[in-house]
């Protein structure tokens, strides 16, 4: 009982970030993601904010935290704590590659009417017609997908942990994302559903910018195959962020689905 009201409440939060994205940012920021030695470690913040990377709105919860090492295997992220703003867990590099570090959350919301007066229902697609009494009428149903994002590499860059899933809005690297240097251009592709997503508009950020006028966006859109490029400006920490909305198809079910990444760009 109590793991389902975590994860409804995770699920309702991430549904409300999406719909105000123009005001509060989902993010995951490294305190680095290249780095060289063994066992290297890397502490990561995760919150909700108005200005990139700043902590003044509300702290990402950690329920949905999974993390992939560079052989594919699941690896425990160390010392979660959230407080007010922020939360923050340390990430052990044991071996050598790239490591994935994500907050994945989803599931179906439902409003319907119901003698006249309006409701709604959120939780996982496969207990919705259990949960929409016989007599509800004007039913609508929206399924959402979030993944929020980072890399981390030791050594040597790898793509194991890279491999889509299949599910919701996904990265596919062309570019290493810990390849991302000051000046060069990088090349991504998205999917959704594990099918190319074309034509989806993609938004990249520069942090730090809350002390400019200008937040230096900058705008693309996912060609026929899925792919978009970036030339970055400068070296510091980005914030992307893809989402795509669907109308709904021959199952009555529309879909909202989103991604997030936070890269580093180095300097030459």
């Amino acid at each position: 009982m109590k793991k389902t009201l975590f994860a409804t409440l995770a699920f309702a939060a991430a549904l409300a970030a999406a719909g105000s994205a123009s005001a509060h940012r989902q993010w995951l920021l490294p305190s680095m993601t290249v780095l060289s030695g063994e066992n290297a470690w890397v502490s990561v913040d995760a919150a909700i904010s108005n200005d990139l990377f700043v902590f003044e709105h509300m702290p990402m919860r950690l329920d949905n935290l999974t993390i992939t090492g560079p052989d594919g295997a699941a690896v425990e992220a160390q010392n979660k704590f959230t407080g007010k703003y922020r939360s923050v867990f340390d990430v052990q590099l044991t071996k050598p590659g790239t490591y994935r570090v994500a907050s994945v959350s989803g599931g179906m919301m439902v409003t319907y009417k119901q003698g006249g007066e309006q409701k709604r229902w959120r939780g996982a697609p496969a207990d919705a017609a259990a949960n929409i009494p016989a007599d509800a009428t004007e039913v609508k149903k929206t399924m959402t997908d979030r993944r929020v994002e980072a890399f981390l590499t030791s050594g040597a860059p790898t793509d194991t942990a890279l491999k889509a899933t299949g599910k919701g809005l996904e990265l596919v690297p062309v570019t290493h994302p810990n390849d991302a240097l000051a000046g060069e251009k990088a090349t991504f592709g998205l999917l959704l559903d594990g099918k190319p997503a074309a034509g989806v508009e993609v938004t990249i950020e520069p942090g730090g910018t809350r002390f400019n006028d200008e937040r230096g966006e900058i705008k693309t859109t996912t060609d026929k195959d899925g792919k978009f490029s970036v030339t970055w400006p400068r070296a510091g920490f980005y914030w992307l962020e893809a989402t795509v909305r669907s109308p709904a198809g021959a199952d009555g079910i529309e879909r909202n689905a989103g991604y997030v990444a936070t890269f580093e760009v180095l300097k030459d």
